[in-house]
Parts: C-alpha cells; sequence; structure tokens
C-alpha cells in the first residue's frame, strides 16, 4: 500500500549536487522540523515534466513559501548528474531542490513506482506529490497514468 495521510515518510537518502560535487541528504534532513513539497516525476528531461510539472513548481515557488512551505524538493528514478543539469536546464536556482532517487529506492519504500519498461526507461517513479509535515504526509496527490492535474503546482497550493 503506497503512503497515505498521516503515515511517517519512509526513512532514505536521496543524492544532490554540492558546491564540492556529489553529495547526499537524507529524509531526516529534508524533512524534520520542515514543511516540504516533494514532487516526484517519471523522468528528468521527458516531455510533460519538464514543459509542465517542474517548471510549475519553479513558477509557483513564491506563493508555496508563502503558504509556510519550506522547502520543494523534485525527484526522480535519475542520476545527481542528470538531476542537477536538469536543474540547471529548468531554471530552478535555489527554489526547487534536485532529488536524485537513482536506484529508485525511495519510490520503492513509498509504493509508488511506476514500471516503464516499455518506454524503455525501467522502473521509474510515478508522477505525484507530497505535502510532508515534519516528516508526516499531510496531502498525498498521486497522478493516473498520463495525467497532470492533482500533483501540479496549483493543486497543492490548494491544498496547503
Amino acid at each position: 500500500m503506497s503512503i497515505r495521510v498521516g503515515e511517517k515518510m519512509p526513512s532514505g537518502v536521496f543524492g544532490v549536487m554540492t558546491d564540492a560535487g556529489p553529495g547526499a541528504i537524507s529524509t531526516d534532513e529534508l524533512f524534520a522540523g520542515k514543511k516540504v513539497v516533494l514532487v516526484s516525476v517519471p523522468g528528468a528531461f521527458t516531455p510533460t515534466c519538464s514543459a509542465s510539472h517542474l517548471p510549475g513548481f519553479v513558477k509557483q515557488a513564491d506563493e508555496l513559501f508563502a503558504k509556510g512551505v519550506d522547502s520543494i524538493a523534485c525527484m526522480s528514478v535519475n542520476d545527481v548528474f542528470v538531476m542537477h543539469a536538469w536543474g540547471d536546464d529548468q531554471n530552478v536556482g535555489d527554489k526547487v531542490m534536485m532529488l536524485a532517487d537513482g536506484n529508485g529506492e525511495y519510490a520503492r519504500a513509498l509504493d509508488l513506482e511506476m514500471d516503464g519498461t516499455a518506454f524503455g526507461m525501467g522502473t521509474r517513479s510515478q508522477r505525484f506529490a507530497i505535502i510532508v509535515d515534519d516528516g508526516t504526509a499531510t496531502h498525498v496527490a498521486v497522478e493516473a497514468p498520463g495525467k497532470l492535474e492533482v500533483s501540479k503546482a496549483e493543486s497543492i497550493l490548494a491544498n496547503l
């Protein structure tokens, strides 16, 4: 059963790019004592993710922060170098933290994996957004296949 409202987020570690090169951030560091919007996309540089999903969070970041969000984090089953390059390409700056779930371990821990083998993508994460308050999921929005409705920035703003 996938993560549900009221449940603690599973423990895990993400890859992040630092000034010194590839690094890591734990879920404790990411979520403890903070309100975080965790957005997940099936893949960096993919059409919907690049044209709509991530750009919506970059564009609406100030409104999200004004509603009490401390951090916006975008995860994908890609390596840290791809996530860093995609963040640069999308001009995320310091508005969105780019998290690499390189082996899909966090997507699996959330039970929100998808099988993208038919598209040559292997196992990936489903498209979703979770509002996390001090490590607890307070809103979980998982998209139906091929959709971008419940997890887009405007929908998350409406649920804060």
